[in-house]
């Protein structure tokens, strides 16, 4: 085991060392005066529906006078929706221009009509200069003045201002303004003569180049914002210390109460009769049902961890800069990837303590039990996006990538984390002897059952974080931009912290009532909050956002589903091994016969 161990260390210095020479892959060009950079047009599509990007020239702007060169993208990028084309705008360095004209092209029926659907649903354009991003919207909608949408008119801007500034002989910023006085009226059905046409202005800063990627991170750090996200930590912080500081307290005075009362009752009489938790401590430690899924979650909860553990510490390193494309998407596949490993130790190891006899096809569950609904769920929404023709749709060579991590990687290391955990041969560390017939349940209250119990553990755990999800899903799927993984990392430590004792707290009172199935209860009441992640989804689908249509509804809810099935085990795994601990303790404490 100890081996095992240091191998998933020295994995994970690997996995660090890797990902933070991503940093490096970002531009770090000089030039001179009238040197050639390429800017690459990405994709474009609905402000509101960041999942629904088509490729840019998808859209009938000027195409350049060569065949459309694309850029070679790691598979993070892919995975992220980027398609980067060469534009055809001629931005040399310091070399300004005015009103250039990029083509004249008559625009025909169909395509002033397609211009014309987008510029409706408000579609935006977005671009990249020496590894700089760059946005702007293709068009307007003049609503001035007019009651019924027949009655508004729709407008294609066809002059793009870039505005560079530059340090001696490195691209330090740049933004793109449309002039809203050249425009193209699309909004009859009828062919257009447009010009499209372009101006460069350069100018001089101070700004050294190592601090050009700050502008993108301090709309997350301005004082407004970060005001909000600190009073939201203290309050989480306040609330839950009160709620488990009281918790916590009249547990540990009916612990000591049981304690002292059970020390009592063994001094007593032998033929007194036992109550509470010590009466059932020969059925407490009896095997759960389904011991093989049992174990199979614990591992999957546990990989899915030690993932999240990995993705905060290449945040704090810095890692995670803004605009650094697909790098969360490639350290997600290589981290579970190379993770695979603890899933299998865990899972084979636990199954075996249970004295689980068909340790393979446990494992096959648990390389199935995370991965088999995200593949499915992969599956239907790539095809949702294949008839959408968008760039989330992944190309066959992206996937068969993909298959063969998974298959020369992840099973691989999943089969040898397998074999190590049969092999350790821990054995259950039970304090009390298991008798050969379980206890019968008493009947107990509706409030005592495991949803209501679920509803009570989830809630706390959601109470200190629900603040902070806001802002994360307004980057993820939004266009804000989160930068603050220090105050994230806080907040995952405190939902950590609420979990476990949470889940402590309704093991006890559970036991109390004479409840010894406990197993499962645990892991679900400690996976709960994924149930209420995903209540909230709803809510900021209909409250806070402004996504629309099929494909964005359908990737907004599968997807999150996925990532709120992934909470779920990582927390159950967390509930579960704080009451098992727990459990352990308390009647290693007392005298069992």
């Amino acid at each position: 085991m100890n081996n095992f161990s240091f191998s998933i260390l020295v994995f994970g210095a690997l996995i660090a060392s890797c990902l933070t020479h991503v940093r490096s892959d970002a531009s770090d060009h000089r030039y001179k005066t009238g040197d050639y950079v390429l800017l690459y047009a990405n994709k474009v599509g609905p402000f509101h529906n960041p999942s629904e990007t088509y490729r840019y020239f998808d859209l009938p702007f000027c195409s350049p006078d060569a065949i459309i060169k694309e850029k070679k993208e790691a598979l993070g990028e892919v995975l992220n929706g980027d398609r980067l084309v060469i534009a055809p705008y001629k931005l040399n360095f310091r070399d300004e221009k005015d009103s250039a004209v990029v083509c004249r092209k008559k625009l025909s029926k169909m395509e002033v009509a397609q211009f014309r659907s987008a510029v409706e649903k408000d579609y935006y354009f977005q671009m990249y200069y020496d590894d700089l991003p760059i946005w702007g919207f293709i068009g307007k909608v003049d609503k001035e003045g007019k009651t019924y949408p027949s009655e508004y008119r729709y407008f294609l801007y066809k002059h793009i201002q870039f505005d560079i500034l530059y340090n001696k002989d490195r691209v330090i910023e740049i933004s793109a303004r449309m002039d809203p006085n050249s425009l193209v009226d699309l909004t009859e059905d009828k062919e257009v003569d447009a010009e499209f046409m372009y101006s460069v202005k350069w100018k001089e800063t101070d700004t050294p180049f190592e601090k050009r990627m700050e502008k993108y991170s301090l709309s997350s750090s301005l004082p407004h914002h970060l005001e909000i996200h600190w009073f939201s930590i203290i309050n989480s912080c306040v609330t839950v210390l009160l709620l488990t500081g009281f918790l916590a307290t009249i547990l540990m005075r009916v612990l000591k109460n049981d304690f002292m009362k059970y020390a009592q009752d063994e001094e007593a009489a032998d033929d007194q009769e036992e109550t509470g938790w010590k009466y059932i401590h020969g059925d407490v430690f009896r095997f759960p049902k389904y011991k093989s899924l049992f174990a199979a979650a614990l591992g999957s909860g546990s990989q899915l961890f030690t993932l999240t553990v990995f993705i905060f510490m290449l945040a704090l390193v810095g890692v995670f800069y803004p605009y650094n494309r697909g790098a969360l998407f490639t350290a997600l596949v290589v981290i579970y990837a190379l993770t695979s490993g603890i899933a299998g130790f865990t899972a084979a190891s636990f199954y075996c303590q249970l004295e689980g006899k068909n340790w393979v096809r446990n494992l096959l569950l648990t390389g199935c039990l995370f991965c088999g609904p995200l593949f499915l769920t992969f599956c239907f929404l790539n095809t949702v996006a294949i008839a959408y023709s968008a760039t989330a749709a992944l190309p066959f060579g992206t996937i068969v990538v993909i298959v063969l991590i998974w298959t020369l990687v992840t099973s691989p290391l999943l089969v040898l984390g397998g074999i190590a955990g049969k092999n350790s041969k821990a054995e259950f560390q039970a304090p009390c002897r298991t008798t050969k017939y379980p206890r019968e349940i008493p009947p107990l209250p509706w409030y005592r059952s495991a949803i209501p119990q679920m509803a009570m553990a989830g809630f706390l755990p959601f109470s200190a974080i629900y603040i902070e999800l806001y802002y994360i899903f307004a980057s993820v799927w939004g266009h804000r931009i989160y930068t603050i993984y220090s105050i994230l990392f806080i907040v995952f430590i405190i939902l950590l912290i609420v979990t476990a004792f949470i889940t402590v707290a309704l093991t006890y009172f559970q036991l109390a009532a004479e409840d010894h199935e406990w197993w499962w209860r645990s892991f679900l009441c400690g996976g709960s909050t994924g149930v209420f992640i995903y209540a909230y989804c709803l809510y900021y689908y209909y409250a806070r956002s402004d996504m629309s249509g099929f494909m964005q509804t359908s990737f907004f809810f599968g997807y999150m589903a996925c990532i709120c099935y992934g909470f779920f085990l990582m927390l159950g795994a967390v509930g579960f091994r704080a009451s098992l601990l727990f459990v352990r303790h308390i009647y290693r404490s007392i005298k069992c016969e």
